[in-house]
């Protein structure tokens, strides 16, 4: 299933608020104009952070993100590789 983007959900809602702002200073282009900006930026920190719990709202796992971890489970084993720590050579 095609990952779900909350971009346009915030833009939509910022359009919203930004209109009422707008309304409300009496310059309806700049209230509108910082209610995008606004949306965008919810937006985008919806999405990155549905991207970091690894779901796409949908409820089904697209194995993208099946390690939750971000790669630190890999780093906290690096010790037991038998590099250059100095044990087990001849």
């Amino acid at each position: 299933m095609a990952e779900r983007s909350y971009l346009g959900v915030g833009i939509a809602l910022g359009v919203g608020i930004g209109t009422a702002l707008g309304i409300a200073m009496d310059n309806l282009a700049l209230g509108i104009g910082v209610g995008i900006a606004i949306g965008l930026a919810l937006g985008v920190a919806i999405d990155a952070g549905q991207r970091r719990k690894g779901g796409d709202g949908s409820g089904s796992d697209s194995g993208a993100n099946a390690s939750s971890d971000g790669g630190r489970d890999r780093e906290a084993n690096d010790e037991s590789d038998g590099g250059s720590d100095g044990g087990g050579g001849d």
